[in-house]
């Protein structure tokens, strides 16, 4: 098995996380995956997000707050 790190954007409202995930491959059929954990960890940050819970999602990931341009 070999695991490769990866970088997995959530956005949420006004919000977005950068949420580090390993990915799992394997000789198996349906690689690449997560864990079990990584998942839970993803959503975890998203409903941390959609609560405005930033002190918890920010445990997690990195956190960006967007906002608009106008032209």
């Amino acid at each position: 098995m070999i695991r490769r790190r990866q970088t997995k954007f959530i956005h949420e409202g006004p919000y977005a996380a950068e949420v580090d995930v390993d990915l799992l491959e394997t000789e198996e059929g349906w690689s690449p995956y997560l864990s079990l954990a990584d998942a839970e960890k993803l959503d975890e940050v998203r409903m941390a997000l959609r609560q405005s819970d930033l002190h918890r999602a920010g445990q997690l990931a990195r956190l960006f707050k967007l906002t608009p341009i106008t032209v």
